[in-house]
């Protein structure tokens, strides 16, 4: 392998690294607005609020899950705050990433399917399919990219949880995965 090649492995792993982070941050600030006292109290309004102007199939979608939130509504906020919290934590560390980005790709396709309802209603002169399913991409790019192991604990953390080191994104102990990566690109 070249020094080139081997400059812009190195670059690329470290860019996705960085991109992990600053995604993190973006869910940080996301979540901090969930644990605010408005967020909590009014949690219902933001899936009711999709529902005007859907389909049939989209109104009964979101009204099903509205019927599951009116349960407790303020325990399900709680969840969702929970939830981008611990994405959030988890994205900026580099830490257990493979869990972290399933984690996200689920909250992210609820979120899309409930509160963005599903980007829609799509009408003439619609131009947005929602932010969420743009997130569930993201996370899938992070995940084939194991952008945990760039300035992330998961390099370290792997190996040590055994028979659960799936859930970070760095070779088991024995593998050559994170030692090769590193020889060949200088990370």
């Amino acid at each position: 392998m070249s020094k080139e090649t081997t400059a812009l492995s190195s670059w690329r792993f470290k860019g996705m690294g960085i991109l992990r982070i600053v995604f993190g941050l973006v869910w940080a600030v996301d979540a901090w607005f969930k644990w605010q006292p408005d967020f909590i109290r009014n949690f219902e309004s933001y899936l009711t609020g999709a529902v005007e102007g859907q389909p049939p199939a989209v109104h009964a979608w979101v009204d099903f899950w509205v019927r599951v939130i009116n349960v407790n509504p303020h325990v399900f906020a709680y969840l969702v705050a929970i939830g981008e919290t611990a994405v959030a934590i988890g994205l900026i560390f580099g830490l257990l990433s493979n869990l972290t980005t399933i984690v996200g790709i689920l909250l992210s396709v609820v979120i899309w399917s409930t509160a963005e309802g599903f980007g829609g209603p799509y009408v003439a002169g619609s131009v947005d399919i929602g932010a969420a399913i743009i997130y569930v991409l993201v996370f899938a790019g992070l995940f084939l990219a194991n952008a945990g192991l760039y300035y992330g604990v998961d390099r370290y953390l792997t190996p040590l949880l055994g028979r659960l080191g799936f859930l970070a994104s760095g070779p088991s102990k024995g593998e050559a995965g994170w030692g090769a990566v590193t020889q060949r690109s200088g990370v």
